[in-house]
């Protein structure tokens, strides 16, 4: 059934895409963008694709053009008669942007999400969403995999003996809990407290840490700001080493200082969004994902159940 399978890489995820095709073992489709000298693109599929399963691979990082460029792909399959469209956001962008948290603000995530549904997609394959209720704001099929499949495998990898599993902030104990109880470790939390979005003002530490390699749980890392004074809080508490693991390596603006002049001993993230070239990737380390979204489209395709596929949920 996978001869009916065409994969399609968006410029965002080439490399995820063709990783997931390698897996699979079929081809990317040939796709081709013509960029116009006021910015404005169009892209086009360069072969058929009617009655097929079109898998479009594309993380919506910014800019925005990512986004926009995987609305059009989505329109172009449609319009060629495509059986089926599926998206693949390993990242989905405007998550964070899931409720109206003051007055006169847009709820970006469920405009993102009626984009996508008219434009044409049939299905949604993402990961580890900022905020889970992000799957109701579909009218479509969500598969929402959990990158704990791909890091608790690493993590149990290491001595778990002196290990305590660490969250910098309260919105992720959940996840944080998760790990804890799966690994049977403790669990620690960071409490902040934000004047303005990206910018922390103050934070404290609730557990013991002292003496313990601290493990930080988080599903993405954006400035790393809240990160790093995570990290430094840890060591000032006792740790005896401090690691973070995040699911979404968005790492803007002086992330890579941060994190690299930080005390955290490793950054371990995925392939969900690329690492900036040129840049500082002495402490991060970098797992793939392609072999976890390779068996999920196998599954789906020969029509199989994917719950094997999750180690939390």
């Amino acid at each position: 059934m996978l001869e009916d399978l065409k994969i399609i890489a968006g410029s965002a995820s080439k490399p995820l895409a063709q990783g997931i095709a390698d897996q699979l073992g079929v081809e990317v489709a040939d796709i081709n963008h013509l960029h116009f000298s006021d910015g404005e693109f169009q892209v086009s599929i360069e072969e058929t694709v009617r009655g097929k399963t079109v898998v479009i691979v594309q993380s919506t990082y910014p800019p925005a053009d990512n986004l926009m460029e995987l609305l059009l792909l989505i329109d172009a399959a449609k319009r060629a008669s495509a059986k089926q469209i599926v998206a693949v956001m390993p990242y989905f962008g405007y998550a964070r942007q899931d409720r109206k948290d003051k007055p006169r603000v847009a709820i970006g995530a469920k405009l993102v999400a009626n984009l996508l549904t008219a434009a044409g997609a049939s299905r949604i394959i993402t990961m580890d969403l900022h905020a889970d209720q992000i799957q109701g704001f579909f009218e479509v099929p969500v598969d929402h995999l959990f990158a704990s499949t791909i890091f608790l495998p690493f993590l149990e990898k290491m001595d778990t003996s002196n290990m305590v599993i660490a969250t910098p902030d309260t919105g992720g104990t959940k996840r944080a809990n998760a790990y804890a109880k799966y690994l049977q470790v403790d669990l620690a939390i960071c409490y902040k407290q934000r004047k303005v979005a990206n910018q922390v003002e103050s934070m404290t530490v609730i557990g013991d840490v002292a003496g313990k390699d601290v493990v930080l749980i988080d599903d993405m890392v954006d400035t790393a700001g809240t990160l790093t004074k995570a990290a430094d809080m840890m060591m000032e508490h006792g740790a005896k080493s401090v690691r973070a693991v995040c699911t979404h390596g968005i790492l803007s603006g002086p992330a890579y200082e941060r994190i690299a002049e930080s005390t955290l001993k490793e950054l371990i993230v995925t392939d969900s969004v690329p690492l900036k070239e040129g840049k500082d990737h002495s402490k991060i380390s970098v797992l793939p994902i392609s072999d976890l979204f390779a068996r999920v489209m196998s599954s789906l395709v020969h029509h199989e159940s994917i719950s094997s596929n999750f180690i939390l949920s």
